[in-house]
């Protein structure tokens, strides 16, 4: 199927998908999208079990097996969701928490990931289930990183105060790349049976995600200051197209974080381009272009998760395994953001610190894109399945959820503070 008949056929089941939500649901978008796709799936997938063979259904399994997930996430989706997530994230008030923001994505993340890691490995062993610990602590890798694509969506309710909002979103923006690092470490540990040093690993870190962050912010300034010179929104809105693709694209091939590269463009270019750089005008079509951009990507990246339903290989057998690492995830959530949400409740009389951040931890479609592009072997069937199962709950079940916690943790619907 080429490009354009893949394209076409997206952009009409979205289309019918967001009519019907609105008309009758009324569901976050991402919800609507990822359940649309695991009833199709899981309805057609019935029929041929229990009627048979039947025409059609073979051509739709192959589109989806086709369109590789993991490569139309990491290699196509993810640059431009990060930069347009990165315009709409509060800068000052980032500033304000980077502490916090850079603990979390960074030591956050490996915490995270030895927990979980250890967890599902002796919950594997008291299930007599095979799952050896390098393979566990790649599950525990992939999953503990958030994601910022989920948690804005999440956020857009206001539900949330300003800093633990900018904790959130600042988190999810950063700890992307500084998961893919700590991934290939533990995959590399998975494949060849070879311990990653933590020194070379933790250099890997601050290396990427530096180099990252400084392609990104300084190639979004140098726009920014350029634009200042002109007023045509088609040339500035082309410019920002080229600046998300460009800093993706460049960090790859300079061994840096694209991710990384890709928010950090985002966030300066909404607080010195948009904001500083921009008149009124260019400001609203610069502003309504990403919109666009985010809401259509959001749409097709949940509508793709739900299809895997297709071509995931499901062991039942492993469903123990499937609860374990769901609980597992939040509990390990949960170690982690509970010294800073101390500090919240202590220094600014945050209510709810650790349950806003642990709930408000969303797990989304970048976990499973790393997962899918594990090497063939004997687990990784055994991690897809925790990892589709885990990012399920949390895009539904916890996404669904927040906003009614924040608002009843905040006092039941009352305005947040500043």
């Amino acid at each position: 199927m080429s490009l354009i008949q893949a394209s076409a056929i997206f952009l009409a089941l979205i289309s019918a998908i967001g009519w019907l939500n609105l008309k009758f649901a009324r569901l976050p978008s991402s919800v609507a999208m990822l359940g649309a796709g695991i009833v199709a799936a899981g309805v057609l997938l019935a029929a041929q079990t229990f009627i048979g063979p039947f025409w059609g259904f073979n051509d739709v399994r192959s589109m989806v097996g086709s369109l590789n997930f993991s490569d139309t996430v990491l290699d196509y989706l993810l640059g431009l969701l990060l930069f347009a997530s990165g315009m709409q994230v509060d800068l000052r008030e980032l500033q304000r928490r980077r502490v916090a923001v850079w603990t979390l994505a960074t030591v956050g993340v490996l915490v995270s990931t030895a927990l979980v890691g250890l967890g599902v490995w002796e919950a594997a062993r008291l299930l007599h289930l095979q799952l050896t610990l390098p393979w566990a602590l790649a599950f525990g890798a992939l999953i503990s990183p958030t994601d910022a694509i989920s948690v804005l969506g999440a956020m857009r309710s206001g539900a949330v105060s300003k800093r633990l909002g900018a904790v959130l979103q600042g988190e999810a923006l950063f700890n992307d790349g500084v998961g893919v690092v700590v991934f290939t470490a533990a995959l590399v540990f998975a494949v060849s049976g070879t311990a990653p040093h933590p020194a070379q690993t933790a250099g890997s870190v601050l290396l990427e995600a530096g180099g990252g962050l400084v392609l990104g912010a300084a190639s979004a300034w140098l726009v920014a200051m350029l634009m200042r010179a002109i007023d045509d929104f088609v040339v500035e809105v082309t410019a920002t197209l080229a600046l998300a693709l460009g800093v993706y694209v460049s960090a790859g091939l300079l061994h840096f974080s694209g991710p990384i590269a890709a928010a950090a463009a985002g966030m300066i270019m909404g607080e010195f381009g948009i904001k500083r750089s921009m008149s009124e005008q260019s400001r609203r079509y610069v502003e309504g272009f990403w919109d666009l951009v985010d809401q259509i990507l959001n749409a097709v990246l949940f509508l793709l998760l739900g299809l895997q339903v297709f071509v995931l290989p499901f062991e039942f057998d492993e469903i123990g395994l499937w609860a374990a690492a769901t609980v597992l995830a939040v509990l390990a959530r949960l170690i982690v953001v509970l010294p800073w949400a101390v500090y919240f409740r202590l220094r600014h009389e945050e209510r709810g610190a650790a349950l806003v951040l642990t709930w408000g931890g969303l797990r989304g479609a970048i976990s499973l894109a790393l997962a899918l592009s594990l090497p063939a072997g004997p687990y990784r069937d055994t991690v897809l399945g925790m990892t589709f199962v885990v990012v399920v709950f949390s895009v539904s079940a916890q996404s669904l959820t927040f906003t009614a916690l924040a608002r009843w943790l905040r006092g039941r619907g009352a305005e947040p503070a500043a």
